[in-house]
């Protein structure tokens, strides 16, 4: 029998008169100010609309709790839907290892979901709890930095390994070679399917016209969509690269058969006529030249050694022997 799934771990906090502190979930719905609440629904993957505060509409409860849902910004009367993708907190088995984290802002309220756990989570957490965040405009701010700040190096070190695959064209194992540079090419394909996405999100965001998005709110998150529109630059970098090494890699193989089909042939020619000269003197009929001659087996070895290098000289004027 199946074990039930774990309720969602829920987590507010508020900031008030320069001092953050923790507060009951549940609290959270009469909570009037004047202070900055976040409320963080986590592990939400059983969560119920009853899981969250009324002030949500049924709307932007629905897309929180979404199952399956991408990177988007939408306005919604005075406050904004916004769901972004990051690097999970933890492994994951799912090939892209990315975990959505869909937000309803509010000027003095910001109401978040994850279904898994989000490492860029921990940043705006130390953040929050150092008195940072005074309004929704900081969170996303802050949110779109930290995921930013970290899938940075992963995609970098995309482009990294692709570089120590190119170093290995030369003496590393082609089929080996191959099935690295085939997942590295759908890793960026997976990632840039969310990256993309990602900075068109923050950009919608940036033109919102609310008074709690403030200049320097509006100016990280273009700066955080300028970092995922260059990881997705990069990320295409890496896509088409992986191709173009895929090709050069095909093109070493069909090389290397070549070589070899070069060098059974030469051998084999070489071989045609003694082949042909053995088999007409090991007729078993009369007149056999030789056949009574004490010298004839050299002679015919002799005979053999200078039909093969007169094919091995042949075939070294004409260039044939050469790579």
């Amino acid at each position: 029998m199946s074990q039930p799934a774990a309720p969602p771990s829920l987590q507010a906090l508020v900031f008030e008169s320069g001092v953050v502190r923790d507060i009951p979930p549940h609290d959270v719905a009469d909570y009037a100010g004047p202070g900055f609440v976040w409320l963080h629904v986590e592990e939400a993957g059983q969560a119920r609309r009853e899981d969250l505060p009324g002030y949500v509409p049924m709307m932007a409860a629905n897309a929180l709790l979404a199952s399956e849902t991408r990177p988007r910004c939408d306005e919604v009367d005075d406050a904004a839907l916004i769901n972004l993708r990051g690097p999970a907190r933890d492994p994951m088995d799912d090939s892209d290892g990315l975990v959505s984290i869909r937000v309803w802002v509010e000027a003095r309220r910001v109401t978040s979901v994850s279904r898994r756990r989000l490492a860029a989570l921990t940043r705006v957490d130390g953040l929050m709890r150092a008195g940072k965040l005074a309004d929704g405009g900081d969170f996303v701010a802050a949110l779109a930095q930290a995921i930013s700040t970290e899938l940075d190096p992963q995609v970098a070190n995309l482009g990294d390994e692709l570089d120590d695959c190119e170093g290995m064209l030369d003496g590393g194992d082609i089929y080996a070679l191959r099935r690295r540079i085939a997942a590295l090419r759908s890793q960026a394909i997976v990632l840039r399917r969310f990256v993309a996405p990602d900075r068109d999100a923050l950009a919608e965001m940036s033109q919102l016209e609310f008074d709690w998005i403030a200049k320097e709110d509006r100016m990280h998150l273009r700066e955080a969509g300028d970092r995922f529109a260059r990881m997705a630059e990069e990320l295409e970098a890496v896509r088409e690269r992986a191709a173009l090494l895929h090709e050069q890699l095909t093109d070493l193989r069909a090389e290397k058969i070549d070589q070899r089909s070069l060098a059974i042939s030469v051998v084999a020619f070489i071989f045609l006529p003694l082949t042909f000269v053995t088999g007409l003197l090991g007729m078993n009929v009369e007149g056999i030249p030789g056949a009574n001659e004490p010298w004839a087996f050299w002679g015919v070895v002799g005979f053999c050694v200078v039909i093969g290098v007169a094919v091995s000289a042949w075939f070294a004027w004409r260039h044939w022997l050469e790579d």
